[in-house]
């Protein structure tokens, strides 16, 4: 039999409309109130019903999760995070895959806001750094936190969570440099995703501190996918001067990358190193495991949408940006050039 608010209430002695207020996070109520209710709704497994609650009042308790995407990894990672926190505060999470290339993208996303009464949206790349995008959802006063690529904060940024991906591709390169490398190579992933750009760049940076030469034709341009990564190894592999190690734009492109240089014969890592980024189940299911930049998909989803939660309505508010902070996973795909 389904516990309802009577229920709750009748348990911990008072009115149903406490109860309610309670379960809404309404000011005013006694810290004793608040917790007489909470064990109530602990010892019954009470279940608020948040469509219900969503009708009756004016606050809404439904998040959604808007992302174009094609590594179903990174997909999960971001949904598990965002659920996570929905459960502890009481809010439900609405996934709304998109393509952002559409033209009526603008569109769909404020319909969307406007016909399931949302609290926030929790964007992600593309959309979250498209400035149409944003622009239609500031013009209905949506609420929504951005998860970007950067490495610093700006006050344009509202409320946001930056990756600080061209630290961890500085990184990544460098331990290749420290091993010996001086041919490097680059796959790319979608020029669409400022992430592309900024590891892209760090790449370039760790180059330029370290006084090696860029070679141009070693920058392969891709999509984040594996079939991408084994198009670029193929393209490196035929160069008469190839490369002895790769840095790929995510652990797809890497492992694809893998793949490639295996059906050519090529030892990985004896005669050309790989490595990826994210540190996704990718990098460990490869042979040998990729070494690879470890960015915490799941828990910057979480904080994104603990972000969202806490300041609604105040994009202004002083702890309205987070950095997160790739760093290098070392595993089996690199080791030192042979002589």
């Amino acid at each position: 039999m389904k516990v309802t608010i009577n229920d709750v209430a009748k348990y911990a002695g008072v009115s149903i409309k406490t109860v309610s207020r309670v379960t809404n996070n309404e000011p005013s109520v006694r810290q004793a109130t608040i917790d007489k209710v909470n064990q109530a709704i602990a010892a019954l497994n009470y279940q608020p019903n948040v469509a219900a609650r969503n009708l009756a009042g004016t606050k809404s308790y439904v998040i959604a999760f808007v992302y174009d995407n094609p590594n179903a990894y990174y997909v999960i990672d971001m949904q598990n995070g965002i659920l996570s926190s929905c459960k502890q505060r009481g809010y439900e999470l609405l996934i709304h895959p998109c393509d952002a290339k559409s033209d009526n993208i603008c569109q769909e996303l404020v319909d969307m806001v406007r016909h399931a009464r949302l609290s926030g949206l929790v964007l992600t790349p593309p959309l979250s750094e498209d400035p149409k995008v944003l622009a239609a959802l500031d013009q209905i006063n949506a609420n929504y936190v951005r998860i970007i690529a950067g490495e610093e904060v700006s006050t344009t940024d509202g409320l946001s969570i930056l990756v600080n991906d061209k630290h961890g591709a500085v990184s990544i390169t460098q331990h290749l440099i420290d091993l010996g490398h001086k041919n490097i190579a680059f796959l790319s992933g979608d020029h669409q995703h400022e992430s592309t750009k900024e590891r892209l760049a760090g790449f370039k940076a760790a180059l330029q501190s370290n006084h090696l030469s860029l070679d141009e034709s070693n920058i392969i341009n891709g999509q984040y996918s594996f079939e991408s990564g084994v198009e670029g190894a193929k393209t490196l592999l035929a160069k008469a001067n190839r490369p002895t190690a790769i840095v790929a734009c995510n652990d797809e492109i890497a492992a694809g990358a893998l793949f490639a240089a295996r059906l050519a014969g090529v030892a990985i890592p004896d005669e050309l190193s790989i490595v990826g980024f994210e540190d996704s189940p990718f990098s460990r299911q490869t042979w040998p495991k990729l070494t690879t930049v470890h960015q915490p998909n799941k828990l910057i989803a979480q904080t994104a949408t603990e972000l969202l939660i806490e300041n609604q309505g105040n994009k202004q508010s002083e702890t309205a940006h987070q950095v997160f902070i790739p760093e290098p996973v070392l595993r089996d795909s690199s080791a030192s050039p042979k002589a």
